[in-house]
């Protein structure tokens, strides 16, 4: 015995199939739309730490003479104070060394501006900067502005932009408050 169906009976079959359907297609849909938006993520999230792996391994190139750079500051200084204070003896031989001690200097000062090393050495009369600058003391000064730089005792050095040493300043110090009558 076949059981035969009226048109009705076929279209409402037909209809709840049809709505199961439907139901399935909105359910595939929101799940695509969730994965595309995972892959979206996952893919931003990788491009991210390929961006900070690079910018990580291109500062760890850029400062990895740091601490090397930092070390040979106490011989750009020394080099720098015997230069400061010459021996005025006429014999050859010294002026001869005096000149091999210039050279030296010159040639590990350009050694250091190949390397990004830039020596930070303010005018008097420079803005004190804190961020740069190491006040070692406080002298009132009627040539320069309160808080402008008097003398550089020591040179700072910067390394592509990071501060690697201070320069160490003295300071004209600020006008004290004259005191109010009671």
């Amino acid at each position: 015995m076949s059981e035969e169906h009226t048109p009705a009976e076929e279209i409402a079959e037909i209809e709840d199939g049809l709505e199961a359907t439907a139901d399935e297609v909105l359910a595939l849909r929101a799940e695509v739309a969730a994965l595309k938006e995972q892959i979206l993520r996952v893919a931003a999230d990788a491009e991210n730490t390929k961006r900070r792996t690079e910018r990580e391994a291109n500062d760890a190139r850029a400062y990895a003479i740091q601490k090397f750079a930092r070390d040979l500051l106490g011989v750009a200084d020394n080099l720098s104070r015997a230069m400061a204070m010459p021996p005025t003896v006429e014999d050859p031989a010294v002026k001869n060394f005096i000149v091999g001690v210039e050279m030296t200097e010159k040639e590990l000062l350009s050694a250091f501006d190949k390397n990004g090393l830039k020596r930070l050495s303010p005018g008097k009369g420079e803005k004190f900067d804190p961020h740069q600058h190491q006040a070692m003391m406080e002298q009132p000064a009627d040539d320069v502005a309160p808080g402008s730089v008097i003398a550089t005792l020591q040179a700072g050095y910067e390394l592509l932009g990071r501060l690697v040493r201070p320069a160490m300043v003295v300071v004209a110090a600020k006008a004290p408050a004259e005191p109010t009558a009671h």
